[in-house]
């Protein structure tokens, strides 16, 4: 359990950083990899299959959705699922004609993939981070990121293929003179034009490598913030503030899993009653902390209240970013549209 000990705590935060990495090991061939250490062994061509599930997963999910609602779509007023996508739909058609200054059908609807692909990829970082690996541990799963724009593999790719699309824009609508852009911008005379190259394919590579980075730095410092609450929450729940002590006399620091689902419906019983008005709130308040302090003490709540306000905040980076990354990518496709 993490929060037992230092070295345990450092185990439980590397463990849920970890791939699922499958790849050719020098010694043991085609597989999956057992430890960081193996991963590492496996090199440049190792895939990780847990971001490429996610993202592609999540990717088909948008496109269904989408495609259901499209199908769905008539000249009437539009109510739930199909209002909520139209509002998407016009939000980024208002910021692609804001920032783009182009004349490019892919435009819109690739603003519109990126945005919400990586809002549903930054999402996945709201579910709790034991509840996934947990689940896929028992099918023999070990290692498992549910959150794919926390790998730098992921959020580069979808970089370098916003980067190969400003090049290949550049040269179809620019011709030659993307090539006069790098060799004779800022100074204007063939002297300079090593400087210029120099200076222009640094700025031009820094797009992508910017892009990629910035998106992946944010959401793995969210992660981050989550696992070491996580920590602090399971330091709660074996130690606790007020009666970890009773409640390892009585159940041992060794607890199953029915023992906390006993202790939740408890919790949620007491409160359920609570709304009914059958059990009132002072009493309520006196049930539930005795049965958080029986179940590892008030760190265990703190960690859990901790988690929310977390989450509540993490909404907003979640949203910004892939908002970021959409507007990013139409104003450097703009810039690949104009002619100077």
């Amino acid at each position: 359990m993490a929060g037992e000990n230092p070295a345990s705590t450092t185990e439980y935060i590397q463990h849920h950083l970890q791939n699922l990495v499958y790849g050719n090991h020098p010694d043991t061939g085609w597989g999956f990899a057992h430890s960081s250490q193996e991963a590492v062994e496996m090199g440049f061509w190792a895939i990780h299959v847990d971001s490429m599930a996610w993202s592609i997963g999540l990717g088909s999910l948008f496109c269904w959705m989408f495609l259901r609602a499209a199908k769905k779509a008539h000249t009437g007023v539009p109510a739930g699922w199909l209002n909520f996508v139209e509002m998407i739909v016009e939000f980024i058609d208002g910021q692609v004609k804001d920032s783009f200054h182009g004349r490019n059908k892919m435009v819109a609807p690739l603003a519109l993939t990126i945005f919400v692909w990586i809002f549903l990829m930054n999402l996945m970082d709201l579910l709790p981070v034991d509840l996934v690996p947990s689940l896929l541990a028992l099918t023999g799963v070990h290692f498992q990121k549910i959150v794919p724009s926390t790998d730098p593999n992921v959020t580069l790719g979808m970089a370098l293929a916003v980067f190969i699309l400003m090049v290949y824009y550049s040269f179809k609508i620019k011709g030659t003179g993307f090539v006069k852009e790098l060799t004779m911008h800022p100074f204007n005379h063939w002297a300079f034009i090593p400087i210029n190259l120099f200076m222009e394919t640094v700025g031009l590579l820094a797009k992508p490598f910017s892009l990629g980075l910035r998106l992946f730095g944010n959401m793995y410092a969210g992660e981050m913030i989550f696992i070491l609450i996580a920590t602090m929450f399971a330091a709660g729940a074996g130690a606790g503030l007020i009666s970890g002590g009773l409640h390892a006399q009585l159940f041992g620091e060794e607890t199953s899993a029915l023992f906390w689902l006993v202790i939740f419906v408890l919790v949620a019983g007491v409160c359920w009653l609570n709304l009914k008005g059958k059990v009132s709130t002072g009493k309520t308040v006196l049930l539930c902390m005795a049965f958080m302090a029986i179940g590892g003490g008030v760190f265990a709540l703190g960690g859990g209240l901790m988690q929310w306000g977390w989450a509540v905040f993490h909404i907003l980076v979640i949203t910004l970013q892939a908002f970021i990354f959409m507007v990013l990518t139409v104003v450097y496709l703009s810039m690949a549209h104009e002619d100077h």
